[in-house]
């Protein structure tokens, strides 16, 4: 077997694609990105419980080899909001948020996330992120942002609540402290949420963030200037570590890994979505295509490696990469450029970290959290899909008030039960063919009679064990509702695929029916699901002369099988093959033949300008009376 050295190293596929031009491109996006990393590294690492300068490392190499073993171009790694807030809700029960063994456990976690990521990638279940939605990404981030703004509330108001207390407490304790709100701390961390804002709004081009945190940091030196920090009750982060990402050892105790691993997995699945969904979205921009095992190896290796680096579980981060993008990034080097700069600016800026409040910081965060909130996808969800409504809110419920990975586990669950509710009630449609059509087509608005005899549905879904049930209710409650329809037509274009349960489900019906003495029809049938039939012995026992195909005139066809009788005697006339065989071209007794049933002789004997003859499947209506 030939051994393929791209496939160990993926950067080698993009690496030709490297140019003066693209490197300084490149170079611009990464000192950009560099920059934002400063303050949203500070405020990830506190959201997650983590000493400040955590959030820096882990946008450092685990951003550089994310960015090489991935397979997206601008796709940038690092810590984000979601994964802090997981990591802290999860590990807070377990250890007091920032002590050492805090930090161990954190670094055991991003260990087991690392691997679980990479085992996915390398039995390519790259399609495993498919199962947790859209909406349920939604509703999560939601809760994340809710619980990210009432752990910061005690800092934005200076006042005293419990370390883990749940949004109910946070809102109670802020409801009886209410009186004793610090208006020096409050000023400040206000300060930065409108400069921010401002910022945002006014200055586009310029870190939105760092202007808030340069304001707040600013009105906090001036307030402890003047009144103290005894009065103001101001205090700041504190300087942060300067130089390398410092190496780290996860504890691999098994008892250790054994009580993370539950929460590793939600964690690993959650970072997974969020990277191949970023991803994604930024290779409909670029006109690139993702490869989403490959994207499991890279964020798999990457998340290792911040293990033994001192950087805690990281994703893909859509804010840094929009950002990448819209820097004219043009290759991954971009992220690689990135944690270059954020490691000069952690040399030569990060004694300034002593200046920042702590408010400032929970003001940001304050930010952050509404930034997470997509109300417009919220409102878009709401008014197209009560059942996706349900779910989003189901799972913002779950991420406010159980165990956060859990949220996860419960929005998919719910996902799938919505889809498996769906799958297994199939429609099944009443249809009539549509008069003039050639090839024939069916449709539920055409305004016909049934069929004394024949009754034509069209079956909207495949038909599997879970809606095999479903299905032979309504075939049967056909001949209870009228006896007289014994005979059955699936119109079964719809049928993607039939199992072995649905199968026999098919041939116990097609029995049945001609017990009743009709039977079962089946019409421009798929070749998977007839391939089905076939191996199943089902095909058979329904019988070769009931199927039909788009070519087969089958409404005439059926119409011999009927019971001439009845038909002598119908005066519905439902169907143009009904009609000709009705007349019985009486030519000889006097009486004129049907315009749509005459030969193209006739027809220029009696005047027609055309020889068309009109298609067989037209309704009785489109006739002359007889």
């Amino acid at each position: 077997m030939k051994f393929d050295l791209q496939a160990w190293l993926p950067f080698l596929r993009w690496w030709p694609r490297v140019t003066s031009g693209t490197l300084r491109a490149d170079l611009v996006a990464g000192l950009t990105g560099g920059l934002i990393l400063v303050p949203q590294g500070v405020a990830f690492a506190t959201i997650a419980g983590m000493p400040p300068e955590y959030g820096l490392y882990a946008a450092m190499l685990p951003a550089v080899v994310a960015a090489l073993w991935g397979s997206s171009w601008h796709l940038v790694s690092g810590p984000t909001t979601a994964i802090s807030i997981v990591v802290f809700a999860t590990m807070s029960p377990l250890a007091e948020a920032g002590s050492a063994h805090y930090v161990q456990l954190v670094l055991s976690l991003t260990f087991l996330v690392g691997v679980f990521q990479l085992l996915l990638g390398v039995l390519r279940f790259g399609t495993l992120v498919n199962f947790v939605s859209h909406t349920v990404v939604v509703g999560f981030t939601a809760g994340a942002a809710v619980l990210i703004a009432t752990s910061q509330v005690k800092n934005f108001f200076g006042i005293a609540i419990a370390r883990g207390a749940s949004v109910a407490q946070v809102l109670q304790g802020f409801w009886e402290q209410a009186g004793h709100i610090n208006p020096y701390i409050s000023s400040v961390a206000l300060a930065t949420v409108l400069c921010c804002v401002a910022a945002k709004r006014w200055l586009p081009r310029v870190p939105h963030m760092i202007v808030g945190m340069v304001c707040g940091s600013v009105l906090a030196f001036a307030l402890n200037t003047q009144f103290g920090v005894d009065r103001t009750g101001i205090g700041s982060i504190g300087a942060l570590r300067v130089g390398l990402p410092p190496l780290s050892i996860p504890d691999m105790r098994w008892s250790t890994l054994r009580e993370l691993a539950p929460i590793a997995l939600a964690v690993a699945l959650l970072a997974l979505t969020e990277a191949v969904s970023i991803a994604r979205a930024m290779a409909i921009k670029s006109g690139q295509r993702i490869d989403g095992n490959q994207e499991f190896i890279g964020q798999g290796l990457s998340n290792l490696a911040g293990s033994f680096f001192s950087g805690y579980a990281s994703s893909g981060s859509f804010n840094r990469s929009g950002l990448n993008f819209a820097s004219g990034a043009k290759t991954p080097l971009a992220s690689v450029f990135s944690a270059v700069f954020l490691l000069l600016i952690m040399l030569f800026l990060a004694p300034l970290a002593q200046y920042l409040p702590v408010a400032a910081m929970a003001g940001i965060l304050f930010v952050v959290a509404w930034g997470l909130i997509d109300f417009h996808e919220i409102g878009e969800v709401v008014r197209a899909s009560r059942s996706e409504a349900a779910i989003l809110f189901a799972t913002l419920a779950a991420t406010l008030t159980i165990e956060l990975e859990f949220a996860i586990y419960i929005g998919v669950g719910l996902s799938l039960l919505m889809y498996l509710k769906r799958t297994s009630h199939p429609g099944v449609d009443d249809v009539k063919p549509v008069p003039g059509q050639m090839p024939p087509a069916f449709s539920a608005s055409t305004g016909l009679p049934d069929c004394p005899q024949l009754k034509i549905v069209r079956i909207n879904g495949s038909i599997f064990f879970g809606a095999a049930s479903h299905l032979q209710d309504a075939l049967q409650r056909i001949d209870e509702q009228d006896p007289a329809h014994t005979h059955v037509l699936l119109v079964a274009s719809g049928i993607n695929f039939v199992d072995l349960t649905g199968a026999q489900m098919l041939g116990q019906e097609a029995r049945r029916r001609r017990t009743l003495g009709g039977a079962l029809y089946l019409f421009n049938m798929k070749d998977e699901p007839l391939d089905m039939l076939r191996r199943s012995g089902m095909f058979e026992a329904i019988g070769a002369e009931n199927f039909f195909t788009m070519g087969d005139d089958v409404m005439a066809a059926i119409k011999t099988r009927l019971n001439q009788n009845t038909c002598a005697s119908c005066t519905r006339r439902v169907f143009a093959p009904c009609k000709l065989i009705h007349n019985t071209l009486t030519k000889g007794d006097g009486a004129q033949a049907p315009d749509d049933f005459l030969s193209p002789a006739e027809r220029r004997a009696q005047g027609h300008g055309s020889d068309t003859l009109r298609d067989p499947f037209a309704s009785v209506s489109a006739l002359p009376n007889q």
